[in-house]
């Protein structure tokens, strides 16, 4: 388990410029680059954002293995992109499409590892104050996350525990006996979060109150 790679990262303290850098600005970083790939759909824009990225995340002087290493299965979705594009696209549509999927994770990376948790949620709060125009809560916004960053280490840590299982029952090959467990301990892990929400009074129940 020590050697598992998370995906998006944890905060980690430092020096750098993006550690010094407002969250509110790292914000508008990480959109300015993901978008710029996503709209203008041009692969050199899209491949050049990345590297400026790839650039940053190296500046924060973390390790290049916490910074650019990502999980098995990122590695398997892309190879997976990379083939189809070949076979019904081109080698411009493999580039651009790689490299944007690279680029938002990348980016994101710059805010979790250079920021708090907490600081990371709190202003996501307030970012998503305007929504309650249209009566949206902004504190259920900042729950909604801090609940995707607590579930997605979890779910990749199931697919951890269960591939070694599987490794070690001969059945590495089976995809049942993978898969099977997985859903198991989400479903179970989904439950046990939403009783301890129930619990302290954030069920759906509580919308009535207004």
């Amino acid at each position: 388990m020590s050697g598992r790679v998370e995906l998006f990262g944890l905060y980690l303290p430092g020096r750098s410029l993006l550690h010094r850098i407002p969250v509110a600005g790292k914000f508008a970083l990480v959109f300015a680059a993901s978008l710029l790939g996503l709209l203008l759909r041009q692969w050199p824009v899209s491949v050049g954002a990345l590297a400026g990225c790839v650039a940053l995340l190296l500046g924060c002087r973390l390790g290049v293995r916490r910074c650019l290493a990502l999980p098995a299965a990122v590695w398997v979705m892309v190879a997976l992109l990379v083939a189809y594009q070949l076979v019904w696209g081109t080698w411009r549509d493999a580039a651009l499409v790689v490299a944007n999927l690279l680029l938002c994770v990348y980016a994101a990376r710059m805010l979790t590892l250079t920021t708090p948790a907490p600081v990371l949620l709190d202003a996501l709060v307030v970012a998503a104050r305007p929504l309650k125009l249209i009566g949206v809560q902004p504190e259920r916004v900042g729950l909604a996350a801090a609940i995707m960053l607590r579930s997605i280490p979890h779910l990749l840590a199931s697919f951890d525990e269960v591939r070694d299982a599987a490794r070690a029952r001969g059945l590495e090959r089976n995809l049942l006996a993978r898969v099977s467990p997985v859903v198991v301990q989400a479903v179970a892990y989904a439950q046990t979060t939403g009783g301890a929400l129930a619990a302290r009074g954030l069920g759906e129940g509580d919308e009535d109150s207004g």
